[in-house]
């Protein structure tokens, strides 16, 4: 049976942390420049609070 490849295990973790690291601060790079990426369809209102849907009445026995 062959032995574990630790080391490639371990790589493939670092370049996966360093790929996600620079993901988020290209994002925040974006987001300063007011360019927002295409998942931010949606933004949050400007005095933070979140827009409610409306309920629907109660039944009425």
């Amino acid at each position: 049976m062959a032995t574990p490849n630790y080391g490639y295990e371990k790589r493939q973790k670092e370049l996966a942390k360093k790929r996600k690291k620079e993901d988020k601060l290209k994002a925040k790079a974006d987001r300063k420049a007011g360019v927002g990426s295409a998942g931010d369809d949606e933004q949050a209102p400007a005095d933070g609070v979140e827009p409610q849907e409306p309920s629907e009445p109660p039944a009425q026995p």
